[in-house]
């Protein structure tokens, strides 16, 4: 290809290439044909064709949060583009390097309500990190390469560039933009290290949490940990951080955290928060967390620090960086009845023991091995898995944390899936959340992707939406019956050429997690279950995590509040 034939479309690809992008996910449309058009003078590059916009910014997720690297999706403009919203809010809120491209109409036609045009920029300006609507087509690979710096940097997160579509057909006559380096974070500042020290070595009751912005400092804080010798929490977008096997984990705060975690942080007097932002499901009532604790708070966005709880100690700073200089001069702390309290708290944790969704997810869950990658939808199925499962390392929990976006599993599991070819890559979804992007049972079959496990827990309900109406809407279930109108989903994956299979008892199970597990190719596996179940520990809203409920309370009849109540008390029976 020579100079004269270079476009703002092609240049678009080659800066991707220069950045060593190799797979972006994408649905064509008018306004972005010219990229696609541009696409095949690329053959290195690898697309993939999703069957909905949001499948393909939750594979680009999943993708991103498998690997640390950016994902890339394309779009055309109009639905297309606001079909992205739900991602881009979904990656923002978990710090999710992300690169969105749309199309849009020509500039001449901007702002008068052409076909399919759509202010993107606009409408995604509170849910993205930065984006830029390219206005010269001499600036484009610029502005490819600064989005690609700004969504890696400091604070991950996604950023949109918008390219009109006269702009992808200009000539371009410029250079291709080359990556920019990373800038480095700043150093924890010498004296908040000094004051974390004072403050660990006189705790009595220490605990360490640790979130999502963590990920890449595992080893550093596992070695912080052990040398200080401090129990380690760590929150839903924190789970592998710290290995799962170590006496000192406590697992996961909050809503539907453990009972050691809450229970410890309830009783702290020194926590050491790093890489997380105390968001309210881990918190519970903010007054009543961590009451009696002196607050270390190690985080990279200085925003964060002291926005919801109180602060004693701000460390602004990478949270590797911080861990390594906290571990400096490290003693073990000698406190035999906090350590013996946590343990006491740790015995508390039930393991499920008759058939149901926590009976289904334990069983899967603990097939899992090491490098196996676990995605999951959102609901009673999450907290579950959240629960049960036992991570060893970092990025092998994917889920969608902060905004809670039902539909997202599957398609991460497929981003991930390619991202790790070598990897199985397994999902385990809700029946409602599963077929909100199903139709990505395609994308499976198009690109004959053979490391998907995809586990549906089928309880016929809106399980989690249900669990709140039992318990504080007096069992009023209203619109969260799916059972009348699901698909027989293993019927689904057969049109899909997806091998289906079923269990809907505890001695079903095992032989049906063994076939979904030894077939050769993607597999889908149905748990049918009661319907009516919960998931506990649970702290209600609007409570301290030292009210958490720790155990299901005894189940009343169900009330005849449904045409099919009878069905229902006959499943629970």
């Amino acid at each position: 290809m020579t100079q004269g034939d270079m476009t703002g479309a092609k240049a678009l690809w080659a800066t991707l290439v220069g950045h060593g992008i190799t797979t972006v996910f994408g649905y064509p449309g008018g306004a972005i044909m010219p990229v696609y058009d541009a696409l095949t003078f690329y053959p290195e590059m690898r697309h993939v064709l999703a069957r909905h916009e949001q499948g393909a910014i939750h594979a680009a997720e999943g993708w991103a949060k498998a690997t640390g690297e950016i994902g890339v999706c394309l779009a055309t403009s109009g639905p297309g583009a606001t079909n992205l919203v739900t991602g881009l809010a979904d990656a923002m809120m978990d710090s999710v390097p992300l690169l969105a491209i749309t199309g849009n109409v020509a500039r001449h036609l901007m702002g008068t309500d052409a076909f399919q045009e759509a202010d993107i920029t606009g409408i995604t300006l509170p849910i993205t990190k930065h984006n830029y609507v390219v206005r010269d087509v001499e600036e484009l690979p610029q502005v490819i390469a600064e989005a690609i710096r700004i969504a890696r940097s400091g604070r991950p997160g996604p950023v949109l560039v918008d390219i009109p579509k006269d702009i992808q057909l200009a000539p371009y006559h410029g250079e291709i933009a080359r990556p920019h380096a990373r800038p480095e974070a700043p150093d924890p500042a010498p004296e908040a290290i000094a004051r974390a020290h004072e403050l660990l070595r006189g705790a009595k009751k220490p605990v360490i949490m640790v979130g999502g912005g963590a990920l890449d400092a595992a080893a550093d804080i596992t070695a912080l940990a052990r040398a200080w010798d401090i129990p380690v929490i760590t929150t839903l977008m924190g789970l592998g951080v710290f290995p799962a096997s170590d006496p000192l984990w406590l697992g996961m705060p909050g809503m539907h955290g453990s009972v050691a975690a809450n229970r410890a942080i309830s009783e702290a007097d020194v926590l050491l928060g790093i890489g997380l932002r105390f968001d309210d499901r881990v918190t519970g009532r903010v007054n009543g967390f961590a009451p009696n604790a002196a607050i270390i708070h190690v985080e990279l966005d200085a925003a964060e620090i002291g926005k919801i709880v109180r602060t004693h100690v701000p460390v602004r700073g990478d949270a590797g960086a911080a861990a390594r200089l906290l571990a400096e001069g490290a003693q073990k702390l000698e406190l035999p009845e906090w350590q013996a309290q946590v343990e006491e708290w740790k015995s508390r944790t039930a393991q499920p023991d008759h058939w149901g969704a926590a009976y289904g997810v334990q069983a899967v869950v603990e097939r899992l091995r090491p490098d196996d990658i676990l995605s999951s939808d959102v609901g009673q199925h999450q907290m579950l898995a959240a629960q049960l499962a036992r991570f060893e390392k970092p990025r092998r929990w994917l889920n969608s944390g902060g905004l809670g976006t039902m539909g997202f599993g599957f398609p991460a599991a497929i981003g991930a899936a390619l991202a790790e070819p070598g990897v199985r890559s397994v999902v385990i979804a809700g029946d409602g959340g599963f077929q909100m992007t199903a139709q990505e049972l395609a994308t499976l079959k198009m690109y004959d992707i053979r490391n998907v496990k995809i586990c549906i827990i089928n309880n016929s309900y809106l399980g989690m939406v249900r669990q709140w109406q039992e318990m504080f809407h007096e069992r009023r279930y209203s619109e969260v019956w799916l059972g009348d109108s699901n698909p027989d989903f293993l019927k689904l994956a057969d049109a899909y050429d997806v091998p289906g299979y079923r269990a809907s008892s505890a001695e079903e199970l095992p032989a049906a997690i063994d076939a979904w597990l030894s077939d050769p190719k993607s597999a889908l596996l149905e748990v049918v279950v009661p319907h009516e179940h919960a998931v506990f520990p649970m702290v209600p809203a609007g409570a301290a995590l030292s009210e958490m409920i720790e155990s299901e309370p005894p189940r009343a009849p169900t009330p005849g509040t449904r045409k099919n109540a009878a069905a229902e008390e006959a499943n629970n029976a």
